[in-house]
């Protein structure tokens, strides 16, 4: 088996007024937060602001404060398992939006969600994900 291709991506735990967390889905099939690879010149900062933006419209964001990185293997076609073909680093940002309104730029992302605090890990596909939520989420 080939070794994974390393890549590095950044995302945001992104919160609302009423300190709902925003969630998206990737394909019709698999939720996270928003995330994704951090382009060529680009800090780790603007990558999330911008995969934010594609993934939820959002674009008044502030930046509160760095949540942390962990490493996970790509989420497996049709939402199921892992993809071992890409190992990822992913920074996580904590966000706060001034917008309400959802309307993600990126077909590949076909739809965005407030979700309340609590209800955030149930919904989230990848288990890494599960579990880096569930640790930083008492630190909201």
């Amino acid at each position: 088996m080939p070794e994974p291709q390393a890549t590095f991506s950044a995302g945001g735990v992104v919160l609302n007024a009423q300190g709902q967390i925003l969630v998206v889905n990737q394909k019709h099939n698999s939720w996270s937060l928003p995330k994704g690879h951090i382009d060529l010149g680009e800090t780790a900062v603007e990558a999330a602001k911008r995969e934010i933006y594609e993934e939820s419209g959002l674009c008044n964001l502030v930046m509160i404060r760095e949540l942390g990185t962990y490493q996970r293997f790509k989420i497996g076609k049709g939402g199921v398992g892992e993809d071992q073909s890409e190992w990822k680093t992913i920074t996580f940002f904590l966000f706060q939006a001034s917008e309400q309104n959802l309307a993600p730029v990126d077909p590949e992302n076909p739809e965005a969600r407030w979700v309340d605090k609590e209800e955030v890990a149930t919904l989230l596909t990848h288990l890494k994900d599960k579990e880096f939520f569930l640790k930083i989420k008492e630190t909201l």
